[in-house]
This record gives structure tokens, sequence and C-alpha cells, in this order.
């Protein structure tokens, strides 16, 4: 068995030498270089090194898959392997956007936004299932909830909802941090400009439907409705930028003495102006059409939604584009509640793991690929889906393929009976607790074919690529 070092020399060899390197960092897992030419990648000589349990090409970015803890570790052996200095993240990607054309860097800028969002999304998905639990009815009792039978628990539930619900409620202020801070303004204001939005003297977006009458600002004859934008994504993405621009152009103008005072209530008063004058109303409105088109397309062709996000959904996460369904899912629980598309992720991770743990049965012979297999699968089972996905199943191809089509059968099923999440939450067999408890039937069905048929399947293809 290498040592640390000696596989760090052995991935900076494997990926071009040295030379080859822009910039590198890591994340969690996974090891990410910003390479110069990525055709001098050797990804056999890459593979066949011990600790590597995959390797990957996302927007822009060259991604070796290593394992948590030891990435660290490996990381640290790297940098004085190859010579180069402490690489921020920020510096790997402007390194590695040089190469992307305008959609990939759409794609990677949405992702940059949201993925920094995620940890209080996934805690709040958490925790509003643990109160789903508590007071849905016919989970414990009949026709009656736990929190009714045991009424001291109650108010205990109510405080775990207040505290799921906080994300949701001021989800535009976190994404006006997330967003301002990726446009290269200051993220306190992006805070400000999110929170503004769902200011309590505003009419709460989700009563704008049936509010008798909206009320209005009267600006010299300019009528403005004063209206919230509650679990809304667009206004504040699009506010964000604007916001983030101003402020960069009143920086470079403004003398420094006098930045504190001017630079960031100018910028907030045009911004925010423009966001109930038009910003708001306008994407609010696209927001809405979205939101009416993707669930009109289920709605109507439930079998085809299913089979084609279920499907697609693991190809997707190849090409980095599965970043800006997130975006679609925090619009859907903003209007209608809860989203049907963050199921079938779920599912799409179930079935990776699958079809991983069916290498490892067919691995008698090789113990490296059996031990990744299984540790793999496990992983995806439990929601992080890259060690099966890119160290084992696209590997071999067929069980990427048995994958895929044991997700879309489920993406159908569980379409078609209607199952909804309350939000988005942690993937693989602990996602139930983001669905809603009266879909919970169809979900374990759902996940009883995400479990079965890609296993099943690539030990049938199996068969077919021996006797080839």
């Amino acid at each position: 068995m290498a040592t640390n070092k000696q596989s760090a020399q052995q991935i900076v060899e494997a990926v071009g030498g040295k030379d080859n390197i822009a910039a590198a960092t890591h994340c969690v897992t996974r090891l990410r270089f910003a390479l110069k030419d990525e055709g001098k990648v050797d990804k056999e000589k890459l593979e066949n090194i011990d600790i590597v349990k995959g390797s990957f090409s996302t927007n822009g970015q060259f991604q070796v898959v290593i394992g948590q803890g030891l990435v660290d570790k490996v990381y640290r052996e790297m940098k004085e392997a190859a010579g180069i200095g402490e690489s921020s993240k920020e510096e790997t990607k402007s390194a590695a956007a040089e190469n992307l054309n305008p959609l990939q860097r759409g794609i990677k800028t949405l992702a940059d936004i949201f993925i920094p969002i995620l940890p209080a999304i996934v805690t709040a998905g958490l925790l509003m299932g643990i109160n789903n639990i508590m007071t849905a009815p016919d989970i414990f009792f009949d026709d009656k909830s736990f929190v009714e039978v045991y009424t001291n628990w109650a108010d205990l539930a109510s405080i775990i909802n207040l505290i799921a619900n906080t994300a949701f409620v001021f989800l535009p202020g976190l994404i006006g941090w997330s967003a301002v801070n990726r446009f290269g303004g200051s993220p306190l204001l992006g805070i400000v400009l999110g929170l503004m939005l769902v200011h309590p003297d505003l009419l709460n977006a989700w009563g704008y439907g049936a509010a008798e009458e909206v009320p209005k600002w009267n600006l010299f004859g300019l009528e403005i409705e004063k209206v919230g934008y509650q679990g809304q994504v667009l206004p504040v993405l699009c506010a964000s930028y604007v916001l983030a621009k101003i402020e960069i152009f009143l920086r470079k103008r403004i003398p420094d003495a006098f930045q504190l005072l001017t630079v960031a209530p100018i910028a907030l008063l045009i911004t925010g102006f423009l966001s109930f004058i038009a910003i708001g109303p306008i994407t609010f409105t696209i927001g809405s059409w979205i939101t009416n088109g993707v669930v009109g397309i289920f709605d109507a062709v439930p079998a085809l939604g299913g089979l084609i996000y279920g499907g697609l959904y693991a190809p997707l996460v190849i090409t980095g584009m599965h970043h800006t369904f997130l975006a679609v899912d925090l619009q859907l629980i903003g209007s209608i509640g809860g989203t049907f598309l963050w199921p079938m992720v779920a599912l799409s991770n179930i079935a990776q793991g699958s079809a991983a743990f069916a290498m490892m049965v067919l691995s008698k012979g090789n113990e490296k690929l059996k031990g990744l297999a299984f540790t793999s699968s496990v992983s995806a089972w439990l929601g992080v889906t890259e060690p099966a996905m890119f160290g084992v199943n696209l590997r071999f191809k067929y069980p990427f393929f048995a994958a895929i089509i044991g997700s879309a059968i489920a993406g159908i099923f569980i379409t078609i009976n209607g199952v909804k999440a309350s939000s988005i939450g942690v993937g693989g067999l602990p996602a139930f607790f983001s669905i809603f408890a009266e879909n919970w039937g169809a979900f374990f069905i759902g996940m009883g074919i995400a479990l079965v048929v890609p296993f099943v399947l690539t030990l049938a293809f199996s068969k077919f690529k021996k006797a080839e």
C-alpha cells in the first residue's frame, strides 16, 4: 500500500504533471484541478491508484474522488509534490471558468449560489420531516396524529416546525447573501436585500392570491403593490445581481473616505426601488410561468415526466446541470408547498447505490473493486453518489445504464402516485423524512423499485458483457 505522499505524486503524474496544473483545491471528498490541458490526463493510470475512487470533469474542473478525511492529507502531500501554493476555491474556479462556454458558466453560477446554502435547506428538510412525523395523522394512530394523542408533545413539535421553517420563510435572505457574494458585492448587503423582500410590512406572497385588496404605495402617481416574495427565487437572484453591480460601480468612483456613508445606502435604495417597481413583479410572473409550466407537464403526463426526470437526473449530474433544478425545487416549494422533482433525485441516488452493490457481488476476484463498490453503494444509499457513480458505475458503463432504467421506472411510479416532498433533504434511504407522510406508501414502493431493478439488471447485463 502506497503512502499518501507516494499516492499524491502518482496523482500529479497521472493528471499530466505539475506543469499541467493551473490551480488545485479540494472539497469534502474530492481533489479539484483546473488543468491547462485535460487531454494529458491518463485516466487508466489515475484510477489504478489505490486511493482513487473515480474521476470526472465538470464545470471546467477535473475532479478526483478520494474520500472524506483522506482527501485533506493527500492534498497536503500533493501541494508539495506538485510545487503549488495553497489555491483557494475561488482561484481554482476562476482558472477553470476559462474553459467554459456561456451555458456552462450560467450553470456554474447557479451552482455557486445554491450549493453554499444547501446545508441550511437540507437541515430544514430533516427537521420538517420530524415535525411531519409528529403531526401527520394515520402514522401511529388511526385518523389522529402523535401530538393529538400525546398533547404534551405538541409544543415541542411547534418549536421544531418554527426552526425548520425559518430557512424557507427567509429563503430570499439566504439566496441574497450567497448571490451577492457570488456576483462580487458585499454579502451583508445581500442579506439585507433578501430580508427586505420578505419584510413583515409587505403582503405575504403566500396570501397574495387570496387577498381581497392588495395594499399599494403611491409614488407621485405611480402605484406599486406592497407584496413580499416569500419562497421566491428569481426576484432575489435578479435583484442581487443588480445590487452587486451597482455597488461595484460606486466603489470604483467614490473616494474611500466617503464609501461607508454613500455606497451601501445608494446601492440598496436604487435596488430596493427597482425591486418593487420592476424586478419583483416581472420575475414573480416569470417564476409563476415556470412553476405552472412544470406542474402542468407533470399533471398532464405524469408518467412521461417521471420517466424523463427520473431517468435523466444521473446524466445531468455528470454535466453539472442538476444544480439548475435546485432553483426549480425551491420555486415549487415556495409556490405550491412541495416538490415532486426532489423525490426522484433521492431514488436516483438509491439506484446508483444498488447498481454499485451488484458490482460488489460480481467482483469476486478483484478485492479493490469489491471494497470500493461496497463502500460507494452504502454512501449512495445515504445520499452521496459520487463514489458509486464515478468510481464504479460509469467505469463499467452497464451498471450506470441499469441504474438509469431503475430510477426511471421508480420515477414513473411515484409521479403517477403524486409523491411530493415538503423540502429538499438528505437523499437516498433517509429521504422519506422529507416526503409528506401521506405519500410514504408510494415512496417506499418506489424505493423498492430503485433498490431491486438496478441490482437485477446489472447482474443480467454482466452476463451479456461476458458473452461478448
